[in-house]
């Protein structure tokens, strides 16, 4: 029988098409492809048989790779899968949508948010209940308005208090009564200059209709659900804190459903569950009409890469309740800018989204797993869909089972070649080493060398040309990632296996690749992640594909059928994984617009481009080793490079667009500031006034200088490290994103509500720390910044649990907000005083600073603030507000 896994070298004859089989000689390739012996005859099988042509095998896989690419495009693109069911109307929750963004930005505290959409909701919820009174469920509304403080460790760590933040609930449950709840929650706040269609009004609008819908139901739930349309989310989540902390009824909540937006419109995907309720993943499966859900993105969102939260994680940490999180991620270019408006968002997103919430909430709520759902908590699910089509989970367990047999399927695979008699002695253990070392170091050298491209288009100053032009990149960083994978593989050919074509090496690198794909999948198990159905996937189906191929290989060798066939078994992982690749680019690449001045983008979207190609040609490897030559496949990876880099090289790749079609903006933060430092005394030791400019992205104001020649760098800012946060009033504690600022001379800012800040008692405690007690009057957002001098410490204060959290760096972050007619803000604090009497630093024993923040209103822009707008390009984005920032020393 022949051995599958001897090297069989192919070495050209003199009779032109045919070539002759040879023993290789050496310790490497001692015995041959069939086992037969030196004296047995030798055939003379026609090349075209056992290796590919170049152009053929090129084709193969490019075809494939854009078939796939294409299927993930049209599932992103089908919306709606059938005709909706008529339960649901999407052209009235659109009334809905367009009624509440055409007050235009809703921050928390301003007119438009807590009287003008708070009076909407109202009015339309009392539609419906006057209109379903006789029907079998009671609705009940509620206005809340919660004061309150916790600390969160996001962006670093820092402590929130809200005052007076408005909760519109409303509870429907059966006319007897319900003793279990579902919660569902939605925001209708916006952050600064933006009407928030996709982020959260469409949100609120399907939660309206979904009312509705339920309201009229003939039959009674089991269950009853609290519809939660909150005002204060982009206050980071401070609403929802102020419900599942503070409202009689969260008591009765069992479980939740948080809509959310990291994008406008799309599909709305699941990336959060739990945490440990599978019961809850199995009803979104049995339920939703279009499921779209990921977990891996579960994971990658609660690992922190990405820089975000929701309310899911208030719900989860302070309420103990699981839920799902769902969210829009189609187009994050325009999140949280002018341009989420009504009209993008599809009425077909607003049907889907919907129907499925419609529907898991109808399960739901006839559940028996809720009424007891603690008990149900147990472990976790793998979850996953097929193009929007079907999807797939199971029990963690199970997953971690179907994990360790397919790693032991590939080991007994793997164990059976090396065992062959041809194999005796450990050559094909030895080879498979080598071969193994060959491709780590074609990812490192690939790694590197894009790498260095992208740190090369850095220095050239063209960073985030993909921003606009996404697909330029793929070309760039994906032709040099290829083209050195190539390369190094056809060196190794070529140079390191003595020149000659080898079949079987084709056959050995498939091996390699599976072996690693199953390494990865075995770390993931072990590591306890859900994710590793991912590498399951790309070990399972190809390992099936090569056993059952195993004999036209054998006989025909490389030939068009075997390659088409082996192909389609890859099919399936790879439509899969193509498309969590797309999840990826559609989430980062956005974000990438918004990360600050401090994180390289280049070199991270060339690093991401770059693992991907690593990952998408593991399979396709082997073909490398199949076709006779790589030469023309080179010549063209190294043009399409080539062409690319003149193209950004030249600046004809301009990272952003101010096409309303398409709009990539430029997101820049202006605030006409004035900033006041104080003495020991309380006298004025200085003041100025400006424009403080932050670019929230790596570029800076190098595009921006051009059109507004006075931002550059000679108005740089540097960070006074003896003043609280920089001496800038910066609204979260972000300075380590974007350290790169500008402060243009401008006059002084006279808000109509100027800032009350004073110091209402000191005294010393029994226990010898310092208390202070101040009040606060100012606008509905502030932050309070807190910088023990050296040998100073915090040990208590009013906020949280009274414990100061999140030391960062020296300094404390305190973020305020309030709705409508707040009260004084009344705050204390204790500070240990140095027992070195000698100050090393400013003096006292602690410095306080106040910012303010005028976000809406005649309070939020000044002459000059307007004067500078106009000048921006179409293709920014400048948010702008007036602020103030006031220091004490004490």
């Amino acid at each position: 029988m022949e051995s599958d896994t001897t090297v069989r070298r192919i070495k050209p004859s003199s009779l032109g098409t045919h070539n002759s089989y040879a023993v290789a000689a050496g310790h490497r390739y001692a015995g041959d492809y069939n086992g037969w012996g030196e004296d047995e005859p030798k055939r003379k099988p026609d090349v075209s048989l056992y290796l590919l042509r170049e152009g053929l095998a090129t084709s193969l896989v490019c075809l494939f790779i854009l078939l796939l690419w294409a299927l993930v495009q049209l599932s992103l693109q089908h919306l709606v899968i059938g005709r909706p069911g008529g339960e649901f109307n999407a052209d009235r929750a659109r009334w809905h949508l367009e009624r509440i963004t055409s007050v235009g930005p809703r921050p928390t505290g301003s007119h438009e948010n807590e009287v003008l959409t708070v009076t909407y909701l109202l009015e339309e919820i009392d539609k419906i209940r006057q209109e379903t009174v006789q029907g079998t469920h009671w609705i009940t509304v509620d206005v809340q308005r919660p004061t309150g403080s916790f600390s969160i460790d996001f962006l670093g760590g820092f402590t929130s208090y809200y005052d007076r933040v408005t909760n519109v609930v409303v509870r429907l449950e059966p006319k007897g009564g319900a003793e279990h709840l579902m919660l569902a929650n939605c925001h209708f706040d916006t952050v600064a200059n933006s009407p928030g269609a996709s982020d959260d009004a469409v949100s609120c609008a399907v939660m309206l209709e979904v009312l509705y819908s339920l309201a009229n139901q003939s039959t009674p739930f089991q269950h009853g659900v609290i519809f939660l349309f909150n005002g204060a989310e982009e206050n980071v989540l401070q609403a929802s804190h102020g419900f599942i902390t503070q409202h009689p009824w969260a008591k009765q909540v069992r479980a939740f459903i948080n809509l959310e937006a990291a994008g406008v419109g799309g599909k709305e995907v699941v990336f959060q569950t739990g945490p440990e309720n599978p019961w809850l993943v199995q009803a979104y499966v049995q339920a939703a009409k279009h499921p779209f859900a990921s977990v891996v993105g579960q994971e990658v969102f609660q690992s922190g890469v990405i820089p975000s939260d929701t309310d899911f994680r208030i719900y989860r940490d302070f309420g103990n309740i699981p839920g799902i999180d769902l969210a829009f991620i189609e187009n994050g270019f325009i999140y949280h800018t002018k341009y989420d408006t009504a009209d993008r968002i599809l009425t077909d997103s607003i049907q889907r989204a919907g129907d499925n919430i419609l529907a898991v909430l109808k399960h739901l709520l006839n559940s028996e797993k809720l009424a007891g759902s603690s008990e149900y908590r147990h472990g976790n699910m793998v979850f996953f869909d097929v193009l929007g089509v079907a999807i797939v989970a199971y029990p963690a367990h199970v997953g971690t089972i179907i994990n360790y047999m397919v790693a032991m399927a590939t080991f007994v695979y793997l164990a059976r070649k090396a065992s062959l008699p041809s194999n005796r002695g450990g050559r094909y253990v030895r080879e498979l080493a080598c071969a193994t070392g060959v491709v780590v170091l074609s990812w490192l050298v690939t790694l590197l060398s894009v790498l260095i491209v992208a740190v090369l288009v850095t220095l050239l100053g063209r960073s985030m040309f993909w921003y606009n032009h996404f697909y330029a990149a793929v070309c760039l960083y994906g032709a040099a990632a290829t083209g050195k994978m190539v390369l190094v593989h056809t060196l190794a050919k070529n140079l390191y296996y003595g020149g000659v074509r080898l079949l079987e090496l084709g056959e050995l690198y498939f091996d390699v690749n599976l072996m690693l794909w199953c390494c990865i999948l075995l770390w993931l198990t072990q590591k306890g992640l859900c994710s590793a159905y991912v590498p399951m996937l790309m070990v399972a189906f190809p390992l099936a594909t090569k056993l059952l191929l195993a004999k036209e290989f054998k006989n025909r060798g490389a030939s068009l059928k075997y390659s088409v066939l082996y192909l389609l078994g890859l099919a399936l992982p790879y439509l899969h994984f193509m498309f969590l690749i797309w999840v990826v680019f559609e989430i980062f690449t956005p974000i990438m617009g918004r990360s600050g001045t401090e994180i390289p983008p280049e070199v991270v979207l060339a690093a991401m481009v770059t693992i991907g190609t690593i990952l998408i040609s593991s399979f396709f490897i082997h073909f490398i080793y199949l076709v006779r030559s790589t030469k023309r496949i080179l010549t063209g990876l190294a043009s399409i490079f080539t062409v690319m880099f003149l193209l950004v090289s030249c600046s004809l790749l301009f990272p952003y667009s101010g096409d309303p079609d398409i709009p990539r903006p430029k997101r820049i933060f202006l605030q006409h500031t004035t900033r006041t430092f104080h003495d020991l005394e309380g006298r004025v030791e200085s003041q100025d006034s400006g424009v403080w400019i932050n670019s929230f992205d790596y570029t800076g104001i190098q595009h921006i200088t051009p059109h507004i020649p006075e931002i550059n760098d000679s108005v740089r800012t540097h960070c006074r490290d003896d003043h609280p946060f920089c001496g800038y009033p910066w609204f979260l504690p972000v300075k380590f994103l974007s350290k790169k600022n500008w402060y243009l001379p401008a006059p002084q800012v006279s808000p109509s509500s100027p800032v009350e800040f004073s110091r209402v008692s000191k005294e010393k405690t029994p226990w010898g720390t310092i208390k202070m007690i101040f009040d606060v009057n100012g606008p509905s957002h502030m932050s309070l910044y807190l910088m023990p001098h050296k040998g100073a410490s915090l040990t208590s204060w009013s906020f949280g649990d009274g414990t100061p959290q999140f030391d960062l760096s020296g300094e404390y972050f305190v973020f305020y907000s309030h709705g409508s007619n707040a009260p004084t803000w009344t705050f204390w604090f204790e500070i240990q005083p140095p027992s070195d009497p000698i100050p090393s630093g400013p003096e006292g024993i602690i410095s306080v600073a106040i910012s303010t923040h005028y976000f809406f209103g005649d309070d939020q822009s000044t002459p000059e603030l307007e004067k500078i707008l106009r000048r921006f390009p179409s293709w920014a984005f400048p948010s702008s507000w007036v602020s103030t920032y006031d220091m004490y020393r004490y």
